[in-house]
């Protein structure tokens, strides 16, 4: 069956079900005769963006983990020099896949614009942007020949440039496995004992240098949204069952290899801050809820997130309501 000939088949099981032709339960074995999940065909039923965004979903290519296994996740896997992890899985097929998805070329920005006082958590090192070089420091040193020789610069051009000391957790951060460490000596992903990988001057390995392009389809989750407290509560703690409700809600499922992003609200807030991040107190609240271990274990293990990141400066609730096992 062609897209088009499937997505018109939607349209028309949708249509039936409205008619009064179709059960519910003869509108979701119909659905799964398409190729829906039963959250999908659900969300067909809501509105029409919602709907349009799972046909999308449900027509895409599926593709198949090298790897993973579901009930159990991806494991140490990859070989003893591997440092990306399951983004071993990316390839042309799954960036294609994410491609496809595309309907309206709508661009949303995710990144949030730091700033000196920006919202930063306590365990790291305050951020400053100073001025390098400026118009009028160039014109008074005169210690730059390409500005002030006259012939050279017949137009008196100057310029500006900025040095920036910040922390690399701060804002919209990507964190590589070489991040955390655990047990007695610390030890990191892939047996990397912490003493050998934290050099002086940045990871040895395990650092940002290793992390391939990311091109994958994305689900996020809007679990202020199904919630109804919009950013969600301080420590508001998020596993599976409002991960579920929420994803129901929307009317989509999470395919393997999918990035996850999960909506708590606490971003809406940095931008109310100046901008910035700067109203400390609003922020600080919201961004300690977060996903549970049994939530995140649920993401990996049974849904085969490629990756995940929320709108707050962990991924997980603080404190955390439970523990690795």
């Amino acid at each position: 069956m062609s897209r088009t000939d499937r997505n018109d088949g939607i349209q028309q099981l949708v249509d039936d079900f409205w008619k009064g032709y179709l059960t519910r339960r003869g509108f979701l074995a119909r659905a799964a005769a398409l190729g829906l999940t039963a959250a999908a065909a659900t969300g067909m039923l809501g509105a029409p963006t919602v709907a349009r965004r799972a046909v999308a979903q449900g027509s895409a290519t599926e593709i198949t983990p090298q790897q993973w296994e579901q009930g159990t996740g991806w494991g140490w896997v990859w070989g003893d020099d591997d440092e990306v992890g399951n983004l071993n899985e990316l390839s042309p097929e799954l960036a294609l896949k994410a491609l496809s998805l595309v309907e309206r070329g709508q661009v949303y920005d995710l990144g949030l614009t730091y700033a000196r006082d920006s919202y930063k958590f306590e365990g790291h090192n305050p951020g400053e942007v100073m001025s390098f070089r400026t118009s009028s420091g160039e014109l008074t040193q005169e210690d730059l020949s390409m500005v002030m020789d006259e012939e050279e610069n017949s137009t008196n051009t100057t310029f500006a440039s900025s040095a920036l000391f910040i922390s690399d957790n701060v804002a919209t951060q990507l964190d590589t496995l070489g991040h955390i460490a655990e047990g007695d000596p610390p030890h990191a992903y892939n047996n990397n004992r912490a003493e050998n990988i934290q050099g002086d001057w940045g990871l040895l390995k395990l650092g940002a240098e290793t992390v391939p392009p990311i091109v994958a389809p994305a689900t996020m989750i809007d679990v202020a949204k199904s919630v109804g407290e919009d950013p969600l509560p301080e420590s508001y703690a998020i596993g599976q069952e409002e991960m579920e409700t929420a994803l129901d809600e929307q009317g989509v499922d999470i395919d393997p290899l999918d990035i996850v992003l999960v909506r708590t609200g606490t971003g809406g807030l940095w931008l109310k801050g100046d901008g910035v991040g700067s109203n400390h107190s609003e922020i600080q609240g919201p961004d300690m809820a977060g996903i549970t271990v049994s939530g995140a274990r649920w993401l990996v293990e049974e849904k085969g997130a490629l990756a995940v990141g929320t709108d707050t400066s962990g991924v997980e609730v603080l404190p955390p309501s439970e523990q690795l096992d």
